[in-house]
């Protein structure tokens, strides 16, 4: 039987950086309907507005994608904001939702949930065993709380609710705006102003030593939909590519693939965020079958390549 025959997809942040991709990625599955609210109608921190947008798109399923989210610089500069904004959107959704019997609510958690000292590779049940690192703490914890009520709602109501926990992701289409970018579109555009004004030097936060680890956003798509179709527990799963790279590497790959030839300044004045981030994908392959495709190389071109084309 096609699971998602005459699935009716309430999909929140559906127009957005990986939003959009996962409609892409839902629309060839056919289902009954799509339903991607806006933010300008509906505002999913107040109450009236999550219940509307239930009413309006008379869901099967929710994938919750709607977040406020941001690099360091915003996370320190909003540590409130993100923190409630996330709060609510999320615990009010699922509730709503249980309110509703939706039939599945499918809950984007984020690798800064996780213990700023985390063993490589994170593994799910280190989850708990010490406090985020602190610029992203605030939006981590919010997050985090989605898999705490998945599970509470689980055990007293046999709500069917999933907590996937996606690595950081870039590709096409990504937030290129200086007050709120992570770290790959940040790089970008900082090499290409400098090959476009001819200057000979970037500046990048903090020292370049910690590693992170990179989801395109069309694997990380992918990832959610088999997830949605096939996973049905509320324990965490991470959603991740395996791989790690230094800042530092990282940066010299962007200035390889922009042309930008001059060097790289490090103000060690700023944070570095978490030392280092690399997970362990393999129950995600096991209990779904998502294993990530894109070659992080050749996805970063394919990224630099679209920046351009935007200029």
């Amino acid at each position: 039987m096609n699971f998602w025959e005459g699935k009716r997809i309430l999909v929140t942040g559906g127009s957005g950086f990986l939003g959009s991709q996962v409609v892409d990625k839902l629309r060839a599955k056919s289902p009954a309907k799509i339903f991607v609210p806006r933010r300008k109608d509906y505002d999913l921190v107040k109450w009236a507005d999550v219940v509307r947008v239930y009413e309006d798109s008379e869901p099967d399923i929710v994938i919750h994608l709607a977040a406020e989210v941001g690099g360091i610089g915003a996370n320190r500069e909003n540590p409130g904001k993100f923190f409630y904004n996330n709060l609510a959107m999320g615990t009010q959704m699922m509730e709503y939702g249980r309110q509703y019997n939706l039939a599945k609510f499918v809950a984007i958690g984020t690798i800064c949930s996780y213990p700023k000292h985390t063993p490589v590779p994170f593994k799910e049940e280190n989850l708990w065993n010490g406090y985020p690192e602190e610029t992203n703490a605030p939006y981590g914890l919010a997050k985090k709380m989605l898999l705490v009520q998945a599970d509470a709602y689980r055990r007293q109501y046999g709500f069917n609710a999933i907590f996937l926990l996606p690595v950081n992701l870039y590709g096409p289409g990504d937030n290129f705006d200086p007050n709120s970018s992570h770290v790959i579109p940040g790089i970008i555009r900082k090499c290409m102003a400098a090959v476009k004004a001819g200057e000979k030097e970037i500046v990048l936060w903090g020292t370049g030593s910690p590693t992170r680890e990179f989801l395109h956003v069309s694997d990380a798509a992918e990832g959610i939909v088999l997830a949605t179709e096939r996973y049905n527990d509320s324990a965490p799963v991470n959603l991740g590519s395996g791989m790690e790279i230094s800042i530092k590497d990282l940066a010299e790959l962007i200035c390889k693939f922009t042309e930008f030839r001059g060097t790289i300044t490090w103000d060690r004045e700023k944070p570095d965020g978490q030392p280092k981030r690399s997970l362990d994908v393999s129950k995600a392959e096991r209990l779904f079958g998502f294993r990530a495709k894109i070659n992080f190389e050749a996805g970063l071109q394919q990224t630099v390549a679209w920046y351009k084309e935007q200029l």
